[in-house]
């Protein structure tokens, strides 16, 4: 059952537009943290879809008021009668891994594992997942992609919905700033959870959100669309070079055949060649390293031409007439 949104004043409204246009398959799971972002999407779809929303919350444990956190969403969910289930992660980081990464990498992946459990409360499994990333997020992702002078894949940014583990994945709040979150909680009267980790500005994310975020608004009142609108574009760049990689690499041959990758332009051999270590190896070469084989394939026309360079994680060499990769 359909339950139709009201209608909030100001900036509030975007987050009703975007849950009208949000068309989940039921069961939904939606990933609570407890933030005004994670808040704001639990109670529109709780609201949209009685009896058919569950809940996730992962507990990270990596500051002492983790604890009450949970306790604060379990309490809110028990209002709404949503079903919630709390996973306790160990999200330290790995040396020479971001503490941004490995809480991230933790959290999709206790995220998966409770949905894919039974949940008592429902008739039948939970098909989509709902994250509450928003407009202010993903100019966020695109302005880090910029500075690390990522391609049109990065460029990208965060997708709204994706095929995962057998389920539905969806961002339905990128088109919504993160106030007009606010304010539509403010509307209902609703609290929200203050992470103290969002104002430590030891942390890139949130000196762009204090800092660069603020300046962006001031001189391109627009810019949260036409960042996002911009994303759309190189995510359609970016599936083509998937499409012309993926038929490259048919014709070129895995491993692929040096004479044939000649004949291709460095461009495409380079799309071809980034295409390949990532989908049959699992490793991504650095622009440096790229280039550098690039250059060696072009020099290979005798016999005798040795190629064995650092790739990603592992070596690339040359093996007879063809292009091998170990580590």
């Amino acid at each position: 059952m359909n339950t139709p949104l009201p209608q909030s004043p100001g900036g509030a409204s975007l987050l009703d537009a975007a849950m009208r246009s949000f068309a989940p398959q039921l069961p939904l799971a939606v990933a609570f943290s407890g933030g005004a972002d994670s808040t704001a999407l639990l109670l529109a779809c709780a609201q949209r879809w009685p009896g058919q929303v569950v809940a996730v919350h992962v507990h990270h444990g990596l500051q002492s008021a983790a604890d009450a956190f949970a306790l604060q969403c379990e309490q809110l969910c028990a209002r709404l009668a949503v079903p919630l289930k709390v996973c306790h992660v160990d999200a330290r980081h790995a040396p020479g891994q971001s503490p941004e990464d490995a809480a991230r990498q933790h959290r999709y992946a206790a995220l998966t594992a409770a949905v894919s459990q039974p949940w008592p409360a429902l008739e039948q499994p939970v098909r989509s997942l709902a994250l509450a990333q928003h407009a202010d997020d993903q100019a966020e992702t695109l302005l880090l992609a910029l500075s690390r002078g990522a391609g049109v894949a990065g460029l990208a940014a965060m997708p709204a919905r994706w095929s995962r583990a057998g389920l539905e994945w969806h961002r339905p709040l990128l088109a919504v700033p993160g106030q007009a979150l606010r304010d539509w909680l403010a509307v209902r009267g609703q609290d929200w959870i203050e992470d103290p980790t969002n104002a430590d500005a030891r942390y890139t994310r949130n000196r762009i959100r204090a800092q660069l975020l603020p300046a962006l608004q001031q001189v391109f009142p627009q810019f949260r669309a036409t960042f996002a609108r911009s994303s759309r574009h190189c995510a359609e760049a970016a599936e083509l070079l998937q499409e012309l990689a993926e038929s490259d690499l048919a014709q070129v041959g895995s491993p692929p055949q040096i004479a044939s990758l000649q004949q291709l332009s460095r461009s495409r051999q380079a799309n071809m060649l980034r295409h390949w270590l990532r989908s049959v190896h699992a490793t991504t070469p650095s622009t440096a390293q790229l280039d550098q084989l690039l250059a060696q394939i072009s020099a290979c026309r005798t016999r005798g031409h040795r190629i064995q360079l650092k790739m990603g994680s592992g070596f690339v060499r040359r093996q007879g007439a063809v292009l091998d990769w170990y580590n």
